[in-house]
């Protein structure tokens, strides 16, 4: 599965036939012969999907890992506060509603959801899930517990009061935006500093958590963004932090939007080789794992790849026998010349 992700394979055929037309080097692997056809779509079908999570959550402690090992990681940093800033999203992948008709979605289609938590430090997936395209993202956020001084970041799509104060108690600080329709009311404003953008800075309370007798204020920026001439209003926990701030950590929130285009552009998460459930959350955990893989080569290589463009040239490089760890730092430096080249042998044409 880790082939049809990497080398962008569209179907069992073309799995197995990949893996066949490369026997001889597939040894070197360990593996005596490229699977069959039925045995790699029996154990697509029957391999429990959990077996995938397992794996993706040993390799993200080795990433994590190496993030937190480099000297220049700290440096890389765009805020100056020591938070951990993670990013809290969604996305929607369809799927035919004939082929796959236990993923009801609408009447005309079916899709799943995957929700996914990504660790700024290294912008690695720390968490995923893998729901029913109806179920709510919300319901899958109140499940989740962070650590204490945690900065969450997410789009108004997660607008619940409850939640927010649930978040609160847990001593986790959150960055959103404020839905136009919200009803507060103001209790202070702030003065605001003469800096490019700030227009308003404010402690607010809710009506509706008022009258359930919760006693919650939160911070209401507003915010103007030259770039697109449109006024932005932020809603968050944290006090301390400037106004300006504050719009940053939400435009870094762009991060996880850019992963997942990333995600869906450059590995096999659109179209899948199975039909049943547990087919498709092996191969979207499979893609994960994937994704892990290159980002653990990116933050060993001292070459400034792209993740899409890593992924397009190690397509090209699967079965090459090369240098690995010399190819990411110098991709288009040839490999060195044998020191004894083999005799060429004569044509003999007459």
């Amino acid at each position: 599965m880790l082939f049809c992700q990497l080398g962008h394979a569209k179907s069992l055929r073309e799995i197995c036939g990949g893996l066949a037309a490369s026997e001889g080097k597939l040894r070197h692997l360990g593996l005596p012969a490229a699977p069959a056809r039925s045995t790699l779509a029996y154990a697509n079908e029957h391999r429990p999907w959990q077996l995938c999570r397992t794996v993706f959550d040993q390799l993200l402690a080795k990433c994590q890992t190496l993030a937190a090992s480099q000297p220049g990681t700290r440096k890389k940093r765009k805020f100056r506060f020591k938070n951990p800033l993670l990013s809290l999203d969604a996305s929607v992948i369809d799927l035919c509603a004939t082929m796959f008709d236990w993923a009801k979605f609408c009447r005309t289609k079916g899709a799943v959801k995957l929700h996914l938590l990504l660790d700024h430090d290294g912008y690695l997936p720390s968490y995923a899930v893998i729901t029913e395209g109806k179920k709510h993202e919300v319901r899958v956020a109140r499940q989740m517990r962070f650590t204490p001084g945690t900065i969450l970041v997410f789009d108004r799509g997660y607008t619940d009061y409850q939640w927010f104060v649930s978040l609160i108690q847990q001593g986790v600080y959150f960055v959103t935006r404020l839905k136009e329709n919200a009803a507060y009311g103001v209790v202070e404003d702030f003065v605001v500093p003469h800096r490019r953008g700030v227009r308003r800075d404010q402690v607010i309370f809710f009506y509706q958590l008022a009258q359930a007798g919760i006693d919650a204020y939160f911070r209401r920026i507003e915010f103007y963004d030259e770039e697109h001439d449109r006024v932005l209003v932020f809603l968050t926990s944290h006090r301390e932090l400037a106004a300006a701030t504050i719009a940053a950590v939400y435009k870094e929130r762009w991060q996880i939007e850019l992963f997942f285009r990333a995600l869906k552009q450059s590995l096999r998460v659109k179209t899948f080789v199975g039909t049943s459930a547990q087919a498709l959350k092996t191969q979207l955990w499979t893609a994960l794992i994937a994704i892990l893989l290159v980002k653990y080569l990116q933050l060993k290589s001292a070459f400034g790849w792209s993740l899409s463009n890593l992924v397009a040239l190690l397509r090209q490089q699967l079965f090459v026998y090369r240098d690995l760890w010399a190819w990411i730092d110098n991709p288009f430096q040839p490999p060195p010349i044998p020191a004894a080249l083999p005799e060429q042998l004569a044509l003999q044409l007459a």
